[in-house]
């Protein structure tokens, strides 16, 4: 086939990459995304101006990054270590008797966890199935 397109002037071959892309193709890619990322770039640092005169004008602070850096994206408490995990099992991290609920709300719910108990004892004595 490549002789008979050869012989009637084909197209001439372009060079292409380990892709299969014409590198011409992946140049001009390569250049437009360097123009974007240049427009950006000024656009940003208008913007920063812009932010900064009016900071100025209305004598406001810019607020401090590290703010940021201290709760690192943490929404809630802090994660625990293996050790303080194991401990917590092991019964040594409470220091309610390894239990992880406060004593009041632990007598309501060993009362609640008696009931149904009762309950199911009372019907059993009252109904009987022959």
């Amino acid at each position: 086939m490549d002789m008979i397109t050869g012989a009637f002037g084909g197209e001439d071959e372009e060079e292409t990459n380990e892709d299969g892309e014409l590198v011409s193709v992946v140049e001009a890619r390569k250049e437009a995304e360097e123009k974007r990322r240049e427009k950006h770039r000024q656009m940003e640092a208008e913007r920063e101006d812009i932010r900064q005169s009016v900071r100025d004008k209305y004598k406001i602070k810019k607020k401090e990054p590290d703010f940021m850096m201290e709760t690192s994206g943490q929404i809630g408490r802090k994660k625990k270590s293996p050790e303080e995990l194991a401990a917590e099992a092991k019964g040594e991290g409470g220091g309610n008797g390894g239990s992880a609920l406060p004593a009041g709300l632990s007598d309501v719910t060993s009362k609640l966890g008696e009931g149904p108990s009762a309950i199911v004892s009372s019907v059993q004595e009252k109904c009987s199935l022959m």
